[in-house]
Order: C-alpha cells, then sequence, then structure tokens
C-alpha cells in the first residue's frame, strides 16, 4: 500500500504560501497549513478540502524559539492522532516579511524583524522539525530572484533571502547522511498580497516588471506552487543543495 506523503507549509494563509499548500495537496500530500498567531487560516482549509484534500492546522510564531519548539512537539502528537504517522516528508519554509527601504532608511529594529523572520524563523523551525524529518523528509526554503539580479530597496530583504540560500545548500551536505534534501525555490516577481499586495495591485507595476521578463509577464502565484510541488514530487529525489529559480526569466 502506497504510503501518503505529509507536507508542512509556513505562511499558508495567504498569497505564494497559500498557493503552494494548495498545489501540494493537489499532487497528494495531506497538507498542514501552519500560520501565524491571529492570522485566518480558514480559506486555505476550505479550498484543500473543498477539491478532496486532507489538512490540518496549525499556529507557529517564527520569533519566539521556545514556542517552535513546544509546537514541534505538539505536531508529533498531532501526526499521530490524525494520519497515525510520526514523519514528516516535505516542510516548506515559506513564510517571511519584506522590510524595503535604501540603506539610510531602514533602522535597527526592521533589520533584527527582517532578519529574525527570514533567517533565525527558517533555522530554528528546521531545527525543531528534524526528527520527523529523518529518514526520506525534504526541505524546500523559498527564496526570491533578488539574490540574483539587483532592484531599488531591496537590499535587506535579498540579503536575508540570500543567507536562506547558503544556509540551504550547508544544511543539504550535513543533513544528507540522514536521508534529508534541502533544497530552495526562488520566485521572480508574482503578483500576491506580499508588500500591501503592490504588484498584483497595480497594472503599471505589472507592465513595467513584464519588460524585463524573457516571458513578458508577472507569474500567477499557482504557477510558483506547482513548481514547488513539482520539486517535492518523487522524480526530484535525487536533487538536494539546488537553487530552482521560477521567475519566467526576469532580468537576465
Amino acid at each position: 500500500m502506497t504510503r501518503t506523503p505529509t507536507a508542512l507549509v509556513t505562511g499558508a494563509n495567504r498569497g505564494l504560501g497559500q498557493s503552494i499548500a494548495l498545489a501540494l495537496a493537489r499532487s497528494g500530500h495531506r497538507v498542514i497549513a501552519a500560520h501565524r498567531p491571529g492570522s485566518d487560516i480558514s480559506e486555505t482549509l476550505t479550498r484543500i478540502t473543498d477539491t478532496g484534500g486532507d489538512a490540518l492546522s496549525i499556529t507557529l510564531d517564527l520569533s519566539d524559539v521556545t514556542r517552535l519548539r513546544l509546537a514541534a512537539a505538539s505536531l508529533d502528537d498531532l501526526l499521530a492522532q490524525q494520519w497515525n504517522t510520526s514523519h514528516l516528508d516535505v516542510l516548506v519554509n515559506n513564510a517571511g516579511i519584506g522590510v524595503f527601504g535604501g540603506v539610510e532608511a531602514v533602522t535597527p529594529e526592521e533589520f533584527d524583524e527582517q532578519i529574525g523572520t527570514n533567517l533565525r524563523g527558517t533555522f530554528f523551525l528546521t531545527q525543531a522539525l528534524l526528527p520527523l524529518l529523518d529518514g526520506d523528509g525534504h526541505i524546500i526554503n523559498v527564496s526570491t530572484s533578488l539574490t540574483r539580479h539587483v532592484s531599488s530597496a531591496t537590499g535587506l530583504y535579498a540579503a536575508s533571502k540570500a543567507a536562506v540560500e547558503t544556509l540551504s545548500r550547508s544544511l543539504a551536505g550535513e543533513l544528507g547522511p540522514r536521508g534529508i534534501r534541502v533544497n530552495s525555490v526562488a520566485p521572480g516577481p508574482a503578483a500576491t498580497d506580499f508588500n500591501g499586495g503592490a504588484m498584483r495591485d497595480s497594472a503599471d507595476m505589472r507592465t513595467e516588471i513584464a519588460k524585463h521578463t524573457a516571458l513578458g509577464r508577472v507569474a500567477d502565484p499557482v504557477e510558483i506552487g506547482d513548481a514547488v510541488s513539482a520539486l517535492a514530487s518523487p522524480q526530484m529525489r535525487w536533487v538536494t543543495g539546488e537553487r530552482l529559480e521560477v521567475s519566467g526569466g526576469a532580468f537576465l
């Protein structure tokens, strides 16, 4: 009997996280939709279950390492009770924030928040969940195409994601003997609610970005979710330590 794989996606309540969760559900994964305290996960859960998928939700505060460890212990119990498993097949570290501004405008508090969420949160959630991933687990860290090309006022955000990519490669080597693969996915410009929905809501911004994209448009979030789902598939089981850019050829 084929075992049903289980995936956890952070920031699954909206944007790319929701698209990734839906794509993994379509590909046959049971999905744990993780979201920050106070956010509404109901739309994601409804969309998954309405199409015949199986989903649970948990709250995760990436800024609180102690709570992350407690959440990992609770997740172990939840997996056993709901799905009779103690294994997590896929962890998608998607949750993140964007602090945008020139070098003179960023405050120390904004710096700490950016690095604390995008790098520190990713690191310590991964650390907490490693026992569940041992033996055929896969970590996918969401980065950005901005680690390759330059855009105004994105330096701190890009730096935080470049650190995530470096972490991904290092962990691929460290965790490979434990049967854990680690890769990063770097989305390009996409029409989501990230950064207040700036690109989603501005036709002029999308038109300008499209001029610098080989395929002549910005991404639909569904396309990013599909790429993550493809990377998580058994057909990609021999891939680790890689960065997959999903940008439609932005700023080549």
